[in-house]
């Protein structure tokens, strides 16, 4: 049964009353600058000549593979083709339950960025937001994503007040979902995102900002609303990949998709929930824009077992309960492009891939077209539907025609 994309929506929270805003003992922040009343403008801004159309790009045309370009080593295990991009994720130095290191980005399930969030996440977790970013051979690593969200901003502020309040930390645009097609000014849930050029303003915004309870706040002026703490949600890129046991081999065939993933839960939180559902978990990963490396909403699970991998993809959707996160979530197998039939091994097909794989639990195999229409012709197996994999690389079921 084919499933739609998920929908979900960024929920600024957390943010404190203005009657309580900030501890005495925290960190103060004010501004006294008041952005003067604004007039109807033409037309939506133009963005910045260094915001390239590339950067809002959601297919899969970025195939290069993150982890391959540094200089540490890798655990080499003998998979083909698209299973090695999983592979790479795990070095030689990742002890059991060890985060991924920071600067990469996951890119096995690119699809349409929906601007998925449900706005919660563990600030028990979070690693310390402050610490110097880290060097390798000399070289800066960025720990951020250059994407940050915003939420809890006054109501009355536009877009050139939004731009003005955080341009101190380097360029930016501000964007939010919809807003090329609705053409308004004004952020119409509340929240934006920060698109800065350089990764290194994200990080003196995070420094800029107050903490409290985990959270992060900087206060923001508008026409009738002075000095309203907002919320500041940055993405620590070392979030995106968690390794729960790096002595387990990875198999693409034991890798369950999860869509519809809130926005601010790591992977780290992903392996904890899905290992207590179904046990057996060694890996799980957020996937994320390739250009600005923040989540998309959709990650995956590598499991070291058939048993559990079988009753997490039997489950179809599963219910994320951690903290204040409950959310009803899409399993499916993860689906590779490059396998042969196992039936035919090839024989009947010319030696070309198999496009269809049967999820049913009886199965489990990729099919070429031939293969499909002799064994789904028999008794029990007419009605299972085969999964293949969009240009997108989202699985999806598809309704295949008997001849």
């Amino acid at each position: 049964i084919g499933v739609g994309e998920p929908v979900d929506r960024e929920q600024p929270i957390g943010v404190p009353s203005p009657l309580n805003p900030i501890s005495p003992m925290k960190k103060a922040y004010t501004s006294n600058v008041i952005a003067p009343p604004k007039f109807p403008r033409p037309g939506p801004l133009t963005p910045k000549p260094w915001m390239e159309d590339s950067a809002f790009r959601t297919d899969n045309s970025n195939n290069i593979l993150p982890f391959q370009d540094r200089n540490r080593p890798f655990d080499a295990f003998s998979l083909h083709s698209l299973e090695n991009s999983l592979m790479d994720m795990i070095r030689t130095d990742h002890d059991k339950g060890k985060p991924h290191p920071a600067g990469g980005r996951s890119c096995l399930f690119p699809f349409e960025d929906g601007f998925l969030d449900d706005g919660h996440g563990d600030p028990s977790l979070t690693p310390g937001l402050n610490s110097p970013t880290r060097c390798q051979n000399g070289e800066r690593m960025e720990r951020y994503s250059r994407k940050v969200f915003v939420g809890g901003l006054p109501p009355d502020i536009d877009e050139d007040e939004i731009t003005n309040s955080f341009r101190r930390y380097g360029h930016l645009v501000v964007d939010w979902p919809h807003k090329a097609e609705s053409k308004s000014y004004f952020p119409p849930k509340g929240y934006a995102f920060l698109l800065f050029q350089e990764e290194t303003s994200v990080q003196a915004l995070i420094d800029a900002c107050i903490e409290e309870d985990g959270k992060l706040y900087l206060c923001v002026s508008s026409p009738t609303i002075k000095d309203k703490p907002v919320q500041i949600r940055p993405w620590n890129l070392s979030d995106s990949d968690f390794v729960m046991d790096g002595s387990q081999p990875l198999d693409p065939r034991k890798t369950i998709f999860v869509g519809g993933v809130p926005r601010p839960l790591r992977a780290v939180e992903l392996a904890m929930i899905m290992d207590r559902l179904y046990g057996g978990v060694c890996y799980a990963g957020i996937d994320t824009d390739p250009e600005l490396k923040y989540p998309k909403g959709a990650g995956r699970v590598a499991f070291s077992n058939q048993q559990s991998y079988i009753a997490a993809i039997s489950a179809r959707f599963v219910q994320l309960q951690h903290n204040d996160i409950d959310k009803r979530v899409e399993v499916k197998p993860y689906v590779l492009d490059d396998q042969m039939c196992d039936e035919c091994q090839g024989a009947r097909c010319g030696g070309k891939f198999a496009p269809f794989f049967c999820a049913n639990v009886t199965c489990l195999q990729y099919y070429c077209e031939y293969c499909w229409a002799s064994i789904h012709s028999r008794a029990g197996r007419e009605f299972h539907k085969p999964l293949v994999k969009e240009g997108g690389d989202r699985p999806r079921h598809v309704s295949f025609r008997w001849s």
